[in-house]
């Protein structure tokens, strides 16, 4: 059985690691390859690999360093599809949202590509007398990216473009359920002309994650996942004095008021919602109905449901498989809970008919009304195709119940009422808004986080807090002397 190596300094290597995963098609329940699970050894020959390759690539000019994210854009332009069915063999989403993925992370090696404006400095001339002052920002240094299972392309893709434009080295650390894609990307680094060290991929567990945290050489460290887990890497990151940016979990709601067009919001609840099976930290979980719209709204809901196809992501369907089994019978385990809860169960996503071959881990959509706070499907991320819907007699009551919650990263209110919405954009206590948008991820060139219990960290991804994570800034001061400014003068510079 293949066996997917980790990538270290421009080539592929098994290293001395014994310990190896299954990796399974979630359409067919078929393990397909075995990926290999680093060991402490392995991951600090990465670290060596990216720390010998760094002061090189640091000096290596903006020019340069733009043509090869110039050259790493055309190539995965050329390929996208090959990328596709890799993401939808590992993952389980159907083929076009694997493209969409893709292409919602080229959007940030595009944004890289403008590295040589993004660093400009500013320059002050005689700013004291015949003296200059200037700003530049300088490449921070091996860099730790950790990437979740649900975005194997797109995620990895908000941090490394960035990273490697800004003159870092870096080591990803993919999920180990679909690790295939972070070598696949590493390969075509090396097609665009990355020198060996400055791109390396490490699969592993928690081993490698402990190791990538506690390395001396690694600079700076960017995570996606759980918020449990995130809060762990950025306390284990930043107390090893590291740059820890650490994007969580979310719970998002999606409002929408009684002068809302139902048919539009109704479309947007369930691609929201059920869109890559559910598995986005940007998928609307929670719908909150506002006023006596809520009956209408639902049967809307229920009604497109109803019509999306299940199965294989190969075979032209709607909605694919969860990662796995366990993950599949704890999402199951969730509508359990919301039966027992006493939510009014619409649409019952444990029965389902899918189109594959063999025992995928398909899981229909399912659709709950009458939810209330206290229930499990409400208090948690389920990440899987459960969308709650909550009723409110009013906006504030709707607007109370979001920032009431834990977790800040995404929202959405549908309105036709300019006056409703510029006031929820105002007092919502979340990172990313959507005015009539579901899933407002930002474009490239500004920059992905959430607030509250979604980010642990001061950066958000890719934009210029992106840039900024991946660099420090210096100012220089500079004055060229003369003999006129000799003589001692021991008091405090007087700025004159």
């Amino acid at each position: 059985m293949q066996i997917t190596q980790h990538w270290i300094n421009g080539a592929f290597t098994l290293a001395a690691d014994t310990r190896l995963a299954d990796v399974t098609n979630p359409a067919t329940g078929k393990v397909t390859s075995q990926v290999a699970l680093a060991s402490v050894e392995t991951v600090n020959d990465a670290v060596a690999a990216a720390t010998a390759a760094f002061p090189a690539w640091r000096d290596t000019s903006l020019a340069r360093r733009a043509q090869i994210l110039f050259a790493f854009r055309e190539l995965l332009n050329a390929r996208k599809p090959e990328l596709a069915a890799i993401i939808t063999s590992e993952h389980g989403k159907v083929l076009d949202d694997a493209l969409g993925e893709i292409s919602r992370g080229q959007e940030v090696v595009e944004f890289a590509c403008g590295i040589p404006h993004l660093l400009k400095g500013g320059y002050t001339e005689n700013a004291s007398t015949k003296v200059d002052v200037h700003s530049i920002r300088q490449p921070v240094g091996p860099a730790a990216i950790i990437s979740p299972f649900n975005f194997p392309a797109m995620v990895p893709m908000w941090f490394f473009p960035v990273a490697i434009a800004a003159g870092n080295t870096v080591i990803l650390k993919p999920s180990e359920k679909d690790p295939t894609a972070a070598n696949w990307m590493a390969e075509l680094w090396k097609e665009a002309g990355l020198p060996d060290g400055v791109f390396n991929v490490v699969h592993g567990d928690k081993e490698a994650v402990d190791t990538l945290l506690h390395h001396p050489d690694i600079k700076s460290v960017s995570f996606v996942g759980s918020t449990p887990i995130a809060q762990y890497v950025y306390r284990e990151g930043t107390a090893g004095g590291k740059r820890v940016q650490a994007l969580g979990g979310a719970k998002n709601h999606m409002i929408v008021l009684p002068d809302a067009n139902l048919d539009l919001a109704a479309d947007a609840a369930v691609n929201a919602g059920f869109g890559s099976a559910g598995e986005r930290c940007m998928a609307i979980s929670a719908l909150v109905a506002v006023g006596p719209i809520a009956d209408e709204l639902v049967a809307k809901i229920a009604e497109r449901t109803r019509t999306l196809r299940i199965g294989d992501g190969l075979r032209g369907t709607d909605m694919g498989p969860l990662v796995t089994a366990a993950h599949r019978d704890k999402v199951a385990g969730y509508i359990d809970a919301g039966v027992a809860d006493g939510a009014t169960v619409v649409l019952d996503g444990r029965i389902v008919e899918a189109d594959a071959e063999g025992e995928g881990f398909f899981l229909g959509p399912t659709l709950f009304d009458n939810v209330t706070p206290e229930m499990s499907i409400y208090t948690d991320e389920i990440f899987g195709p459960v969308l709650s819907v909550v009723r409110t007699d009013s906006y504030d009551e709707a607007l109370a119940l979001i920032n009431a919650n834990q977790y800040g990263n995404g929202t959405a209110i549908f309105t036709n009422d300019g006056g409703a919405a510029r006031r929820f954009e105002n007092e919502v206590q979340v990172g990313m808004v959507g005015i009539n948008v579901p899933i407002p991820v930002p474009m490239a060139y500004y920059s992905f986080g959430g607030w509250k219990n979604s980010l642990f960290g001061d950066s958000h991804a890719h934009g210029t807090e992106g840039v900024h994570f991946f660099t420090r800034g210096k100012v220089v001061t500079t004055r060229w002397l003369d003999p006129s400014h000799g003589g001692l003068n021991l008091g405090f510079p007087q700025n004159a």
